[in-house]
């Protein structure tokens, strides 16, 4: 809107002016709100990454965590499994034991015989003299 020529008091330039200066101190009043906007949404975004990244670390323990967990269950059940399975062998053998002691007894007993058979025939070949092709020849007469 351009000024009326019917107001002769005012002066057109210090209209100008007013108007720079009222222009001049909105600008710096609105300025450090819309800086202070500014920093505030970069505040926000670093501290959007910063939780993100911190939740992205905790996600990460925590996986690893679970993942532990898991592996130490496994080994644990595993060795339960494996220890059960060597007593079911210990008390099948135990058993088997049992019911056949009488077979067993008498097998222990005939190998214990054939062993010191065995030992007293080496001991008397051992013990005795080698005689030589002459001698065996005429039946150790000379």
């Amino acid at each position: 809107m351009s000024p009326s020529n019917n107001d002769t008091n005012q002066d057109s330039a210090t209209a100008k002016k007013t108007a720079a200066k009222a222009r001049r101190a909105t600008s710096r009043a609105t300025e450090p709100a819309s800086k202070a906007a500014d920093k505030a949404a970069d505040k926000a975004g670093d501290t959007a990454s910063a939780f993100a990244g911190t939740a992205e670390r905790a996600a990460k323990v925590t996986s690893a965590v679970t993942k532990s967990a898991a592996q130490r269950a496994e080994a644990g059940r595993k060795t339960v499994v494996a220890a059960s399975g060597q007593a079911v062998a210990l008390a099948t053998t135990a058993w088997t034991v049992l019911a056949n002691r009488k077979a067993l007894a008498a097998g222990v007993g005939t190998g214990l015989a054939v062993l010191g058979a065995s030992t007293y025939a080496a001991g008397r070949r051992a013990g005795r003299r080698t005689l030589g092709p002459i001698t065996r020849l005429t039946g150790g007469r000379i």
